[in-house]
């Protein structure tokens, strides 16, 4: 049969972007890192609630951890990673993403986060500290809610494109950063480890990022 199609040309429009990065070293800045969060946690017990279950034993810090000198280093990664994200989206040289808040996060075994944004910003981040096998992965949730609606019939034991998917997950790594849109909704599956006491928590540091005009000569 002679086929009528001159051309057939796929055309992605609106994607959602999450970057990846990946530290080559970061045994010296996680050990320093956990030391900090975990004397942060003895001077603030009770943190704050926000997506984290306080009633499961999830720990959230205060937001103003970027302001404080211990935490400068990750702050100084954070720089380098969203230098090359604006490089990459082709954002006004003249700004800069700078973290706006920042926090810490500890899950112990059970416990969990709940679906949620992060408003008034316009990426987000998570770097993973400690995290043992079966901690919890991060899962981001197709933004369109209307593709939810009406899902077609794929093909059965083969895998959709990846255009396709309408969730996905990230295993949390140490030394590992993930950051996505703001908008983007996303939950941590509970802390399923086996592990016991400091070595069965998953610890992040998170933050919010904002553009900020650099400072002149």
């Amino acid at each position: 049969m002679v086929s009528s199609i001159g051309s057939f040309n796929k055309k992605t429009y609106f994607p959602t972007q999450i970057f990846q990065i990946d530290l080559d070293d970061p045994g010296a800045l996680n050990a320093t890192l956990l030391d900090s969060i975990y004397a942060e946690q003895e001077r603030d017990l009770k943190g704050i609630s926000r997506s984290n279950f306080t009633e499961l034993g999830g720990w959230h810090s205060q937001n103003n951890l970027h302001k404080a000198t211990e935490y400068q280093a990750l702050v100084n990664v954070i720089a380098e990673a969203t230098a090359r994200l604006s490089d990459e989206l082709g954002y006004n040289p003249r700004y800069q993403l700078v973290p706006t808040t920042m926090w810490s996060i500890i899950n112990p075994p059970g416990s969990a986060n709940r679906a949620h944004v992060h408003p008034g910003c316009l990426w987000s981040g998570v770097y993973y500290i400690h995290a043992p096998k079966n901690a919890g992965n991060i899962e981001f949730i197709e933004p369109r809610t209307a593709h939810l609606m009406n899902q077609p019939r794929y093909a059965p034991n083969a895998q959709r494109p990846k255009e396709c998917w309408t969730k996905v997950r990230f295993e949390p790594v140490p030394g590992r950063m993930i950051i996505f849109p703001s908008w983007l909704y996303h939950a941590v599956d509970p802390n399923m480890s086996k592990e016991k006491d400091r070595k069965g928590h998953r610890v992040i540091i998170s933050f919010n990022l904002n553009q900020t005009k650099r400072p002149t000569a």
